[in-house]
């Protein structure tokens, strides 16, 4: 499933996860394409969020395989490695609510995102000299181009914690961006904005798609925008996926306007 265009790309083939008695995902197969921007869409509680923390190694499925194929074409079983080396293989990610460090500033945050580049142990980090003190202005660097991507350089220095929730999305989007990922994975980013902060992120996401050449899944709520900004889109239902395709089919597809509206109101014909 290597991407033609040397994009890493991801499949997810026949994965159950359980929780006790609740069965979370049923025999889910999903193709991640590479450098595809798709949405995951369903009502709350189908199984969106599950399906990232699978791939992100947060959860580990009972059954089925989740495999990343590099650029080069080489394989990884994600649903075999824990999320710090799947982190290391370019698997990055943000979270339904905020996990910032609260205390730290906006760059103390994203500079964790270069943790998985630096090679300096404890001894050197603590003398911070040598290596350790060129690994650091490198990755300062880096970080310092993912603010000024994101136009977030008149808060670099402030604390997380004091910052409009808007303002916390996008250091935690630059966290992940500073990872430098081949994979990102995106939970409800524009959760809790105003109209302008959610068409402010829906423009990054777009420029991370269209200049980085990134793989995204975005799951979302607003259906508005992610029919707007995504490619293809995988819906699901308790689980289950129950559609695929372009945005306009998924949207009219009878079983994405049953599960959202209901049955007695899918005589709508299309969910908005």
């Amino acid at each position: 499933m290597n991407d033609p265009d040397g994009r890493a790309s991801v499949r997810v083939d026949g994965v159950t996860l359980r929780f006790g008695g609740v069965t979370a995902l049923t025999d889910v197969c999903l193709d991640i394409r590479g450098g595809e921007l798709l949405a995951l869409i369903g009502p709350n509680g189908a199984g969106k969020t599950s399906i990232l923390n699978c791939i992100s190694g947060l959860y580990r499925p009972g059954e089925g395989t989740i495999t990343l194929v590099e650029a080069a074409g080489r394989t990884h079983p994600l649903h075999r490695l824990p999320p710090h080396r799947i982190a290391r293989l370019g698997v990055a990610r943000t979270f339904q609510g905020i996990e910032l460090f609260k205390h730290m500033t906006a760059l103390e945050n994203m500079m964790l995102g270069r943790h998985v580049h630096m090679r300096g142990g404890a001894l050197s980090g603590g003398l911070f000299w040598g290596r350790q003190r060129r690994e650091e202005i490198e990755n300062r660097i880096r970080v310092e181009e993912v603010i000024d991507f994101l136009n977030l350089e008149s808060i670099r220095h402030a604390t997380v914690g004091n910052l409009p929730y808007g303002r916390q999305k996008l250091v935690e989007l630059g966290r992940a961006l500073a990872l430098d990922p081949e994979i990102l994975l995106l939970d409800e980013p524009m959760a809790g904005m105003n109209s302008e902060e959610k068409e402010s992120m829906a423009r990054f996401i777009l420029d991370v798609h269209e200049e980085w050449g990134v793989t995204q899944v975005v799951i979302d709520h607003d259906m508005d925008v992610i029919m707007d900004i995504s490619e293809r889109v995988v819906a699901l239902d308790f689980g289950r996926v129950i559609a695929r395709g372009s945005p306009a089919e998924v949207r009219e597809d009878p079983r994405v306007v049953e599960a959202y509206l209901g049955q007695h109101d899918a005589a709508a014909g299309t969910i908005r």
